[in-house]
Formats: C-alpha cells, sequence, structure tokens
C-alpha cells in the first residue's frame, strides 16, 4: 500500500509524487521559459545569487511558462491544504538553475527567520511547503537537491551534527519530466554540483499559512488579464503583486 504523503512529509520531511505533471505542459513550459533562462544566465554569469554557479530567477505569470495547472493541482492542493490548512495560499513562483561550475551548498533550511525569535527550536506545526518540479531529467550528474531526511522534527544545531557526523542517510532527489517533490523547508538539504552543460532547472512553488508572510524571495508580477482568467476560487489561493498595467480591451 502506498504511503501517505502528508504522513511522509511529517516523518521524513518530502514525499514524491512520480509522473504526476503532464509531460506536454512540462515542454510548453520548457519551451517557453528557456530562452528567458538562458539570456537570463548570459547576463548574470559572473554575478550568480545562490551561490557559485547557481542562480534563481522569478518565474514569469505569462503562459506557457505559467499554467493554472502547476499551481491549482487537486491532489498537489490536497496534499497542501491537509498539511497546513485549507486557506493556504501560494506566495512564490521561481526557478532555481545551477550550471557547471556549481559546488555543494551547506546543509541549510529554507527559511531566514524563525516564527518566534525567541524560541528557534519550538516545536510548531508546519507552516509552509514548497512544490517543485523539473523541466529536465534531473539526474545524480546535474545537481539534485539532497535531503537530511527527519531533521525538519529536530532542534537546527542538532540536525546540523547529526548530518556533519553521517548518523543520517542524505537521499539525493532524482526527478523525472512530470515528477512532483514536495518538501518541509525546515528539512536539512544542499545543491549539489551540476557537471553537465544543461542547466538544472527546477521550479518551485511555496505555499504558506494565510497568516505568514516574508518578503524573501523576488516574485513577478500577474498581469491583470492573466488575473482576470483565473477563476474566483483560484485567485484566493494566490497571493502575488498584480500589474497595474489593464487587461486587454480596458
Amino acid at each position: 500500500m502506498a504511503k501517505d504523503p502528508v504522513l511522509e512529509i511529517q516523518e521524513n520531511g518530502y514525499c514524491l509524487l512520480k509522473h504526476h505533471f503532464s509531460q506536454d505542459l512540462i515542454s510548453a513550459c520548457r519551451k517557453g521559459f528557456w530562452p528567458i533562462l538562458l539570456h537570463y544566465l548570459d547576463t548574470h554569469r559572473e554575478a550568480s545569487n545562490r551561490g557559485p554557479h547557481r542562480h534563481f530567477l522569478p518565474m514569469p505569470f505569462m503562459p506557457p511558462c505559467f499554467a493554472p495547472e502547476f499551481f491549482f493541482d487537486n491532489q498537489v492542493l490536497r496534499i497542501v491544504r491537509a498539511a497546513l490548512d485549507d486557506r493556504a495560499v501560494a506566495d512564490q513562483w521561481g526557478c532555481d538553475a545551477p550550471v557547471r561550475g556549481s559546488v555543494h551548498q551547506s546543509f541549510h533550511a529554507d527559511y531566514q527567520r524563525p516564527l518566534f525569535h525567541e524560541q528557534p527550536d519550538l516545536g510548531l506545526p508546519a507552516y509552509m511547503l514548497v512544490v517543485s518540479f523539473a523541466l529536465v531529467r534531473v539526474t545524480l550528474d546535474n545537481g539534485p537537491i539532497e535531503i537530511a531526511p527527519g531533521t525538519h522534527r529536530l532542534p537546527r544545531k542538532q540536525a546540523l551534527r547529526a548530518v556533519e557526523a553521517s548518523e543520517i542517510v542524505i537521499q539525493p532527489i532524482a526527478l523525472e519530466i512530470g515528477d512532483v517533490l514536495i518538501r518541509h523547508p525546515w528539512v536539512l538539504h544542499r545543491g549539489s554540483p551540476n557537471l553537465t552543460d544543461t542547466p538544472r532547472a527546477l521550479l518551485s512553488i511555496r505555499y504558506v499559512r494565510r497568516w505568514y508572510a516574508d518578503d524573501s524571495r523576488e516574485v513577478s508580477c500577474i498581469p491583470r488579464a492573466v488575473w482576470a482568467s483565473l477563476t474566483p476560487d483560484q485567485q484566493k489561493t494566490m497571493r502575488f503583486p498584480i500589474s497595474a498595467e489593464p487587461a486587454s480591451g480596458e
């Protein structure tokens, strides 16, 4: 019997949905986004913002880079809402792309400040999740995320000591086109080197409980025409700035 993905997230800090998104949908996104990514990498070659030869850029909300199926997939939202609550919203949409020359990152968690500064290791229910999928196959050669399972349930210093002492078996996460990784941002993880000549483009959507907000990553505006194309329920699930430009015909 397949394990409940919510229990997997609670126990291990992540779950993997195999062959979940349509390959045609990913292919269309890749075709639309690849020229943008290559232009960004060319113009920022010496100004990487996530470590040596490792780049982050906000994803655009114009089709085919943006597709509602990425944000409003029924199974993904069921998992997100079961782990958070039914009012969770998406508030980040970006691409991480290591290229040749990238190195192992230090193990880290994906938030800058604890919710309660005076008790940074206070055990709390999850209040954010990251949903990721790749535009290329992710193999051991092109920079998979490496996850230290269960470390989201440990105090940070203890988790780091356990990783450094090799007390936890690190899991490199290979991804086929269409696979979806849902990850607790507190689980320790790191990027690994991309040894190939193709950028390892991993797209990520962050979902948070509605009351939580930070500006830890740059986000793009949603064009008003795209915003108007969403249903009211879909709009309630999105918390992004909306472009001031009028929709076509206004």
